[in-house]
C-alpha cells in the first residue's frame, strides 16, 4: 500500500486529537461552548477559589477580603456545601457569588452526559439548598471540558469560566513560592497602563482540595495577605465573574 494513503488517516487522526485537546483543556479556547477566561478591562480582577468550602480555610479568607474590601467568586463543590451548608450561605451573604465546581470534583472530560449532568445538578441544588440561589456560573475540575459539556452547562443556566492565571496553589509550597506565582498579575496592569484597554484577570485559586475536608491552604491565605493592598495600590478593583463584564450580571 502507499505509504501516503497510510500517512492520510493518521494525519488526520493526529489532527483531531490536537483539536480536542485543545478544546478541552486551553482556557482561551471556545471550541466546546462559549467560555469566559478574563475580565473586560485591565484594571479588574476577578479573584476566584476553587474546592471549598472548607472549614479550615474559607472563613478566615472572607475576613481578610473583608478587610480589603474585595469581591471574589468561589467555584465549591457540591459534597463540601451539604458538608458545611451555613459556610456557603456565609459566603454568599458576605456579597461573594457561589459558583457550580461540580458535586464530586471528577475530570468531567471522561465523563458522559448523563454523569455530567448528574454532577452540575447536583452541586447546584446544595447551593440552592444552602443560598437559596441557583448559581449562574460553573467552572469545569481541572479545567477539562467535553464536547457536550457547554451545551449541558446552558441547559442549566450557567456559563463557564476559565482563567487567565492558575499559579498552582494546591501544590504544597512555601508562601514566597506562591507570592512571585502571583506576580503576573501585577505584571499585568503596570505593563497595560497607558495603553488602549484590554483584557483584564481572572485569577484560580482554591480554598478547598477536592480530595480531602479542611484542606491546608494557609500558602494561599498568605500570599493573598501579602498582594491584596499591593494590588489595590496598582489601582486593581476586585469584581466577581458577574461583575467582570460591566454588566454586574449576579449569580
Amino acid at each position: 500500500m502507499d505509504p501516503w494513503l497510510i500517512g492520510v488517516p493518521i494525519g488526520i487522526a493526529a489532527g483531531l486529537a490536537g483539536v480536542t485537546a485543545y478544546g478541552a483543556v486551553d482556557p482561551r479556547a471556545q471550541l466546546f461552548g462559549h467560555t469566559i477566561w478574563h475580565t473586560d478591562k485591565p484594571q479588574k480582577l476577578a479573584i476566584t477559589f476553587d474546592d471549598g468550602p472548607n472549614p479550615a480555610i474559607t472563613p478566615k479568607l472572607l475576613d481578610l477580603l473583608d478587610r480589603h474590601k474585595a469581591k471574589a467568586t468561589f467555584f465549591v463543590v457540591g459534597k463540601y456545601v451539604r458538608d458545611a451548608p451555613s459556610l456557603a450561605k456565609e459566603i454568599a451573604a458576605r456579597g461573594h457569588l457561589v459558583g457550580n465546581h461540580t458535586e464530586s470534583h471528577p475530570n468531567l472530560f471522561f465523563c458522559g452526559p448523563a454523569e455530567t449532568r448528574s454532577e452540575l445538578l447536583r452541586c447546584s441544588e446544595a447551593i440552592g439548598n444552602a443560598t437559596w440561589e441557583e448559581p449562574k456560573w460553573f467552572r469545569p475540575p481541572f479545567g477539562f471540558r467535553s464536547p457536550w459539556l457547554g451545551s449541558i452547562a446552558l441547559q442549566y443556566r450557567m456559563r463557564m469560566v476559565m482563567w487567565t492565571l492558575i499559579p498552582g496553589d494546591w501544590l504544597v509550597k512555601p508562601a514566597e513560592w506562591l507570592i512571585r506565582r502571583m506576580q503576573p498579575v501585577a505584571a499585568h496592569v503596570q505593563v497595560e497602563k497607558g495603553r488602549q484597554p484590554a483584557e483584564g484577570d481572572i485569577l484560580c485559586l482554591h480554598d478547598g482540595d477536592y480530595a480531602r475536608p479542611n484542606g491546608d491552604r494557609t500558602h494561599t491565605l498568605a500570599a493573598l495577605e501579602y498582594w491584596l493592598p499591593r494590588w489595590r495600590d496598582l489601582g486593581l478593583e476586585f469584581v466577581t465573574i458577574g461583575q467582570s463584564s460591566g454588566k454586574a450580571v449576579e449569580g
